[in-house]
């Protein structure tokens, strides 16, 4: 049942008066000031929003606050079937300092969002023992719209969120595991929907200047049209980075967005547009900056990076029915390229020309979601039933080519691929009474492929099916407390070439074929405990199986499918609001990645990091000043599967400092690596070549490194 919905709110209000989360929130008022404060908080993190009254004067004076309020510490008893599902509003998005636009991703508890190359190209996500490479298995949608792309030319599930404008941002909300039946494909180890704005109070400009060339400029505007609002934005970026090679990234994002209604009742339709194109850094080996031949922020391909476009359309209508249920439609549309160059081993296999290849990725992609709720209170126990249909298809031209200097030398092969997916969900609520309700969900999947290939041997078509029962049960033994037990059958997709393939397109070497539908087996308990309005904690226990991990490949710069895993953790969350003016949060995350079979390689799963903290802090009213601090630790993770490399941990801090200049008039300073540490987004390890090694290369680490201390300042106007 998703956390936005419930169907009888005065069965899972608190008896201690505490709201559910439908009712809503108190408007936002002034958030932190005060600098000489948040230093002495340096050991904190990011911000947290805390609620108080304001006049609506004030709240229209205030559109969009630099850093905002919320109304509650954290989702609040009753308004989830999981205490690994939550959600985040647009005034706490807001609250916190954004490096790259994914990093918005970071609200969900655990989420690690880094960066191994130019910022045109997709993050890299970690989550859960995951090293989710550019996005598989957690689904990303936004708009309606799913950003994850399958059978993509750089890796299958690629989620690229550069065409997101943070400011734009109405609310996260996010489920972990496979628990909801209204998450399909992609969602093993978790789903994020994002929601975007349907206005603004007042016209808002802003313009922001940053060290090593970089400059944002951005606008919003959403008139009254009839009885609804026409939102229309633009961001135009260039950014240089602190690389010797500089990036020359240039971004243009585009909004317009149509709005009537409510959410519960009414409808919208949002036209985005998106266009980059930058020169990347890729990781360099660790042997070469030993060795003083290269420094950390040096490059050995300056040719390396790409260009890229999106543009989607999509609409929803939603209606309240008489009978209390629910109907909603959607249907969106998506044209997408990518032309992305790489060189992850710069002269081990083509010594004369170097190693530098290109993927190309041209698709158009379109689908649909229908649902209908209803409530009933047969035989006097209230129940909520949701049943739905959803389905897309991708038309795509894929295809991976030999280069040099952005040249194609050769084509390795080069499809075109039909892949489409159908499926329908069921899921039903039963309120047993005000202390137990369960949740009995079912999805049924159908992939379908059909791989057009320049090798006729690797062409072909492919399906598979797939079921995936779900069971929650919901214990309220006190208006306090909540506890939860999830079992939940999931599962991602294969690139749909690897359903098809029987000869390696470069050796000619036979391959087996993969399936085109992978399952996943996903346990969980957890509680939620808010004894008092201003504190509020979770735990979840959990544990992951899946039958055919999806693995990064770095001297090859995709995914492939290896061997089955499984993953086991605990999550830790907490939010406490000791007085009105402060507040703190920390989050804590602890699992276990391993292969499950006796493989000689050994059972470490490379990139699955198993220790991620943060910690965050905020100053309330305090006139015009704000601010907030957020700390994020990473631990290690295994480069290969004996364990025996390991990558290197870090902890990174972000401030986020404005003042109020006149009633319309914001300036933010924003400092990112706040104390300037030698940390490395992302490490891999595996064989390649320079210039006079040997011809058989060398095995060696290989980093990228992250940014040092960065400053923005940004100029926010009303009008």
């Amino acid at each position: 049942m998703s956390s936005s919905f419930h169907p009888f709110p005065g069965r899972v209000r608190n008896r201690s008066g505490r709201p559910s989360a439908l009712e809503p929130p108190v408007a936002a008022a002034a958030f932190p000031r005060l600098m000489g404060a948040l230093c002495a908080l340096c050991l904190c993190g990011a911000p947290v929003p805390v609620h108080a009254q304001t006049t609506p004067q004030q709240a229209d004076e205030r559109t969009l606050e630099p850093v905002s309020v919320t109304a509650s510490p954290d989702t609040p008893i009753g308004a989830t079937d999981a205490a690994s599902r939550g959600a985040v509003d647009t005034a706490r998005i807001q609250a916190r300092p954004a490096l790259r636009p994914a990093d918005v991703l970071e609200w969900v508890p655990g989420m690690v969002v880094t960066q191994h190359s130019g910022d045109g190209k997709a993050n890299q996500y970690f989550l859960r023992g995951f090293n989710l490479d550019h996005g598989t298995d957690f689904a990303t949608s936004v708009a309606g719209v799913p950003v994850n792309l399958p059978t993509h030319a750089h890796g299958h599930g690629y989620t690229d969120l550069n065409f997101l404008v943070p400011e734009w941002v109405e609310r996260i909300e996010w489920r972990k595991g496979p628990y909801s039946a209204l998450d399909g494909d992609f969602s093993a180890a978790g789903a994020a929907d994002i929601r975007l704005r349907n206005q603004f109070a007042r016209p808002i400009g802003q313009v922001t200047l940053g060290g090593n060339g970089y400059r944002r400029l951005l606008g919003a505007a959403s008139p009254q049209i009839g009885d609804g609002r026409l939102l229309l934005g633009v961001e135009a970026l260039a950014n240089d980075g602190p690389w010797d090679v500089p990036q020359g990234a240039r971004r243009t994002n585009l909004l317009a967005r149509w709005s009537s209604g409510t959410a519960a009742d009414g409808h919208d339709l949002t036209l985005m547009g998106y266009d980059a194109r930058w020169t990347s850094t890729d990781q360099v080996p660790q042997r070469a900056i030993d060795a003083g031949t290269l420094g950390r922020f040096g490059s050995l391909d300056p040719t390396t990076g790409g260009d890229t476009s999106r543009w989607s359309l999509s609409g929803s209508w939603r209606r309240a029915l008489d009978d209390g249920g629910r109907l909603e439609a959607s249907a969106w549309m998506l044209r997408y390229r990518l032309n992305l160059f790489s060189n992850f081993t710069y002269a081990l296999d083509r010594p004369d020309t170097g190693d530098q290849f290109e993927q190309a990725d041209a698709r158009t992609a379109y689908g649909l979601r229908v649902a209908r709720t209803w409530r009933a209170a047969a035989g006097g126990l209230p129940s909520s039933t949701t049943v739905g249909v959803q389905a897309r298809t991708d038309r795509i031209d894929v295809g991976l080519h030999d280069t040099q200097a952005r040249e194609r030398l050769a084509t390795v092969r080069a499809d075109r691929v039909d892949a489409t997916q159908a499926g329908v969900f069921a899921e039903h609520t039963t309120f047993w009474s005000d202390h137990v309700r369960t949740v009995l969900g079912m999805r049924i999947d159908r992939q379908g492929n059909r791989v057009d290939a320049s090798l006729p041997e690797n062409g072909g078509r492919a399906s598979a099916t797939i079921a995936s029962p779900k069971v929650a049960l919901v214990l309220t033994p006190a208006p306090t407390l909540e506890t939860f037990a999830s079992i939940g059958r999931g599962f991602h997709s294969n690139d749909a070439r690897g359903t098809t393939s029987r000869v390696d397109p470069r050796s000619g070497d036979p391959v087996t074929s993969v399936r085109p539908l992978v399952p996943a087996l996903g346990y969980e308990l957890g509680a939620r405990w808010a004894p008092a309005r201003e504190f509020v904690a979770s735990v979840s226990a959990w544990s992951l199986s899946i039958d055919s991990e999806l693995v990064f490949v770095g001297d090859a710069g995709t995914t492939e499918p290896s061997r089955a895993s499984r993953r086991r953790g605990i999550e830790l969350n907490a939010r406490w609001m000791p007085r009105p003016w402060l507040a703190f949060d920390a989050d804590l995350a602890i699992s276990r990645a391993r292969f499950v079979d006796d493989d000689p390689a050994g059972p470490f799963i490379p990139g699955s990091v198993g220790r991620v903290a943060s910690l965050g802090a905020s100053l309330v009213g305090l006139g015009d000043w704000s601010g907030g601090l957020r700390v994020r630790h990473v631990g290690p993770r295994p480069l290969i599967e004996d364990g025996t490399v390991e990558s290197s941990p870090f902890t990174l801090a972000d401030l986020r400092v404005a003042y109020r200049v006149a009633p319309r008039v914001d300036v933010l300073f924003d400092v990112f690596n706040l104390t300037d540490r030698r940390a490395n987004d992302i490490e891999y390890y595996y064989r390649s070549r320079l210039a006079g090694e040997p011809v058989a290369g060398i095995d060696d680490r290989h980093l990228h490194p992250s940014e040092p201390r960065t400053v923005r300042l940004s100029l926010r106007v009303g009008f």
